[in-house]
């Protein structure tokens, strides 16, 4: 139940504009709690006042939610801080039907086949842009008349998205990316386990250090090495489809989840191992005894409180570092915030590791609240290799990002825009470099493409500057006819393969 502490309430109304059912409201320049209340504890979180509180008691009639960690206390006829459960006469169900098919995903046109004819890669450049594709190829596909149109696209809009699987802080988000000093990209939001960069875009490449840019993504999309630093943070050694070097150190681990994610998947052989278990992760920390997971396995609270910012019971916000996990924790004994020794026994045993289970520690509750460390005991190691087994080998990948929606569509057809909603609508297949690509939807064709599935070395660029890709277009060809395409330029494949 959440109550209201009036003398500290200023009414500055962020509980309102943030509660998710809108279940408070500013009264006589106090906030109020209605009816409706799940006591999702959001209000908590956000007063700056620390006027409001969430207390154990639990109305009359509430069922507790047990679909994620907020356990929300719903009263019968209200619904869920994620309006997905309702209290119907004192039992949650989901308010919505299960949907057993969506009409709205596509259907691929079966007549296009899952290759173009030939790829783009060695195809050249036609300049200006209207005349057609340096190569418009035909053949028969499965009794099937099928067209391939390529070229070389140099492409201003573009450039590469690096995933780096590490759990090394690298330098803040949205931090500037430097090669030899020349800024390329900055650091985009973490992905699940995953370091994330950007280099390139249009306005680096039409800026001072375009040609820096340039080179830079055309070398990493060929999968050559290349060293960049981080404002403020790491040097990295990346080479897409090998291990990444952070200043200086090959990562070895991508993590298995996050601490808590770590906790739901080993809650029951930790729970037979030891009396508590930290995994410690910059993003999220677990904390097994308090989690939903150890509470599924018979366990209670244990009076640790781990050294992070509660966000819902056993989940704790970790802060980035060069610790463990991630975190700026750099002894497993500062894993420890305190211990409650109304709740603790002296003797008691807490595994400290990390997502990656590349470290592990035991330590051991004294009789003060205060922790020591004990050599790590068989059962607490088989936790730590545990995780490790379950770990993917560290790596950096990539996927090039472009946008052929400009004039290189004159190349293929003399109405542009049918080229375009061809696309969109999957009569025509595009592809990078023999590679299948995701089209982003709305207008032009954006497109992102793993590189790792292009032709090899495939990726030039020209110093106007822009990268150039290995573009094909493939569909039947009576569609490549009806979007008024170059039929008289089609020349049949095997004579392509002639060298004619």
């Amino acid at each position: 139940m959440i109550i209201i502490q009036k003398d500290r309430c200023k009414a500055c109304s962020l509980c309102v504009k943030n509660c998710p059912t809108g279940a408070v409201k500013i009264i006589d320049k106090l906030a109020v709690v209605q009816e409706n209340c799940v006591s999702c504890g959001v209000c908590v979180r956000v007063c700056p006042f620390q006027a409001i509180a969430r207390v154990a008691e639990i109305a009359a009639g509430s069922a507790s939610c047990r679909s994620c960690p907020v356990q929300c206390e719903i009263k019968p006829g209200f619904e869920g801080a994620c309006r997905r459960y309702s209290n119907i006469n004192g039992t949650l169900v989901r308010n919505r039907d299960l949907v057993l098919e969506s009409q709205r995903a596509r259907t691929a046109d079966r007549a296009i086949p899952d290759r173009p004819l030939t790829t783009g890669a060695g195809a050249g450049t036609e300049y200006p842009c209207c005349r057609p594709a340096p190569h418009i190829v035909g053949d028969t596909v499965d009794g099937i008349d099928v067209v391939t149109v390529v070229t070389e696209a140099p492409l201003s809009y573009s450039g590469i998205k690096i995933k780096i699987d590490a759990n090394q802080h690298i330098g803040e988000e949205g931090a500037k990316i430097f090669r030899d000093g020349a800024v390329v990209g900055m650091v985009e939001p973490e992905e699940y386990g995953s370091k994330m960069l950007y280099i390139g875009g249009a306005s680096i490449l039409s800026g001072k250090n375009g040609f820096a840019a340039a080179r830079t993504i055309v070398e990493l999309a060929n999968e050559e090495r290349v060293t960049l630093q981080v404002e403020k943070g790491s040097t990295l050694e990346l080479q897409v489809g090998c291990v990444p070097v952070i200043d200086g150190v090959a990562e070895k681990k991508m993590r298995v989840g996050c601490g808590s994610a770590t906790v739901g998947m080993f809650a029951r052989t930790m729970s037979e191992a030891v009396e508590e278990v930290i995994v410690l992760d910059h993003h999220i920390i677990g904390l097994l005894s308090e989690h939903r997971a150890g509470e599924e396995v018979g366990m209670r609270w244990s009076g640790v409180v781990p050294n992070g910012r509660k966000s819902t019971r056993g989940r704790y916000f970790g802060d980035p570092g060069h610790g463990w996990g991630g975190t700026h924790i750099e002894h497993p004994l500062e894993a420890v915030k305190s211990v409650d020794m109304a709740v603790a026994q002296a003797g008691m045993k807490i595994l400290v590791t990390e997502t990656t289970g590349q470290k592990g520690a035991l330590l051991q509750v004294q009789p003060d609240g205060s922790v020591a460390e004990i050599p790590l005991t068989a059962a607490a190691k088989a936790i730590v290799d545990l995780i490790a087994d379950n770990c993917e080998e560290a790596r950096v990948s990539a996927v090039y990002v472009g946008g052929t929606g400009g004039s290189a569509r004159a190349g293929v057809t003399t109405f542009p825009i049918k080229l375009s909603r061809a696309v969109h609508a999957g009569e025509a297949k595009l592809t990078i470099g023999g590679a299948e690509t995701f089209i982003l939807p709305g207008g032009g064709i954006n497109f992102l493409v793993d590189v790792e599935q292009v032709a090899p070395k495939a990726f030039t660029w020209v110093p106007t500057p822009a990268t150039v890709a290995p573009v094909e277009y493939t569909m039947t060809r009576n569609k490549y006819a009806e979007i008024g395409g170059h039929v008289d330029a089609i020349k049949p494949l095997p004579s392509l393969r002639q060298g004619k």
